[in-house]
């Protein structure tokens, strides 16, 4: 009896073992596969781990959960000598942003926010090497702040409104 019960304790055991190693790390909320001209790839919504895989050709980083933000979309090679240090600050924020750079040769900026539905809230034509920006009325959520010279996007930043 004592040797059929000891068996039984070590069947569940390994099972508790088993189960443990082969356990999902993460809540994987979705997923799917992509496919484009250059290959495919398999993909999960959910993971709280990643890693980078560095190659000759590029960058792959595995995982997900990873921030998404647009701190520069565009670093144009037209405008890169032109405008230098572009920061907004103090980001996120609750009632003001400072956008602030080097304008080295006077070029005429203007930018625009967007909020999530792609839709302007504010615009400035013409702004100043420090421009500040009152969003102190809008409701807490991410919007875009693209800046532009003549319908040329220079950089686009993530916003966070607290």
């Amino acid at each position: 009896m004592k040797k059929s019960k000891f068996l039984v304790l070590l069947h569940v055991f390994s099972c508790c073992i088993v189960t443990v190693s082969f356990a999902q790390k993460d809540i994987v909320v979705s997923g799917g596969n992509a496919t484009g001209s250059n290959g495919s790839s398999s993909y999960s919504v959910g993971q709280v781990v990643y890693t980078t895989n560095n190659g000759t050709t590029g960058t792959v980083t595995q995982g997900v959960q990873q921030p998404y933000e647009i701190s520069e979309v565009l670093t144009a090679k037209d405008f890169s000598q032109l405008i230098k240090d572009v920061k907004v600050f103090p980001n996120p924020t609750t009632e003001v942003l400072t956008l602030s750079f080097i304008n080295q040769n006077n070029i005429e900026l203007d930018y625009q926010m967007f909020d999530l539905n792609g839709r302007v809230i504010m615009s400035q034509k013409n702004i100043s090497n420090e421009t500040t920006i009152t969003v102190s009325s809008f409701p807490s959520a991410i919007y875009f702040l693209k800046i532009t010279n003549k319908d040329k996007e220079v950089k686009t930043f993530k916003i966070i409104k607290k």
